[in-house]
């Protein structure tokens, strides 16, 4: 049956076949055969027939009330169906994988959000979550790694429990060192049998591959060969001066980082604030478009329960109507 924008249609319209099989029935299987009863002569036989032959018309209203019980239930077996207007779905047929560093150097403070000076890793928290959240229509997976790398959350649909997942992080859980390497191998062991040509990496650190059993550059060439493209971001504010003197160091490794992204086919981002950080995620959004083509759906409401209760009220009224003059003769 066609569909209009908003409109009800019969799932299985073929069942409407079966209205007529009451008469079908009656017209070729052999009547029921009555109980012999015994006869009993009375003289007042005339005055005593009119009255049943009145009450028999009057009693045949609970058979017209059967007709449209068998009808209400063979229109609920056909399925009745309310089909609403198409809506529209995102469909992007990719999976993202972000790996984050939460070694304990991402403990340094030197992020600044709404002039609050905040740790690397919260303010990574704070923007990764929006962009997880733009995400609608990819699969997210999340990695978390330090000196070793765990897989935090499989590849789901569920944004929300990646987010949640990503802001219970804390530094130091994975050791105090960095496993870059083993840590594309993880994604790359979670990807590649991915039955969907777009495979993306987004890796967040910190600092310098310093433990794990994988070098990152083997890594990224295995991440090549299984058409994982990796995006590397190098987080941090630059080493402070003070009096001509440079205060601390900065351990990142943007050399090696930039060759993992060009291996893959992806790209090295420096975030050295919470601004830069944000702008990262918008040009990941161009980069990685949330939204390759559209397909839709129509909602669809069951109706058939209504049918099949109105059905069963009248066989209920039906068969208390037959009973009815029974219980008056006896």
């Amino acid at each position: 049956m066609s569909w209009s924008p908003m409109s009800w249609t019969l799932a299985l319209p073929w069942v409407l076949l079966l209205l007529p099989l009451p008469l079908v029935l009656r017209r070729w299987l052999p009547p029921a055969q009555d109980a012999a009863a015994g006869a009993l002569r009375v003289p007042f036989y005339t005055a005593l027939v009119d009255p049943q032959r009145r009450r028999a018309r009057g009693a045949r209203w609970p058979a017209w009330v059967g007709i449209a019980a068998w009808g209400l239930l063979v229109l609920a077996a056909a399925r009745p169906q309310w089909v609403g207007e198409p809506v529209a779905l995102a469909q992007s047929g990719r999976d993202l994988m972000l790996a984050v560093d939460i070694s304990g150097s991402m403990r340094e403070q030197d992020m600044v959000i709404g002039g609050r000076v905040l740790d690397r890793l919260a303010a990574v928290k704070a923007v990764a979550g929006d962009f997880i959240e733009r995400r609608e229509g990819d699969r997210l997976g999340l990695i978390l790694f330090g000196q070793q790398a765990y897989l935090q959350t499989p590849l789901t649909f569920d944004r929300d429990t990646a987010r949640t997942l990503l802001f219970e992080a804390a530094v130091g859980l994975a050791g105090r060192e960095t496993a870059i390497g083993d840590a594309i191998g993880l994604a790359v062991k979670r990807l590649r049998d991915a039955k969907i040509d777009e495979r993306v990496l987004v890796l967040l650190t910190d600092g310098a591959n310093t433990a794990g059993s994988i070098d990152p550059q083997k890594a990224a060439e295995l991440a090549g060969q299984a058409g994982v493209r990796i995006h590397t971001i190098g987080v941090g504010g630059d080493p402070r001066s003070a009096f001509g003197l440079t205060l601390g160091r900065n351990p990142l490794d943007e050399r090696s980082l930039k060759a993992i992204a060009e291996t893959t086919g992806g790209r090295y981002f420096r975030a050295r604030d919470v601004d830069e950080l944000q702008a990262i995620y918008a040009m990941l959004d161009e980069l990685e478009p949330v939204e390759s083509d559209q397909a839709s759906f129509r909602p669809v409401d069951e109706l058939f329960e209504w049918p099949l209760a109105a059905a069963l009220l009248l066989s209920a009224v039906a068969v208390a109507g037959r009973a009815g003059p029974l219980r008056s003769l006896a």
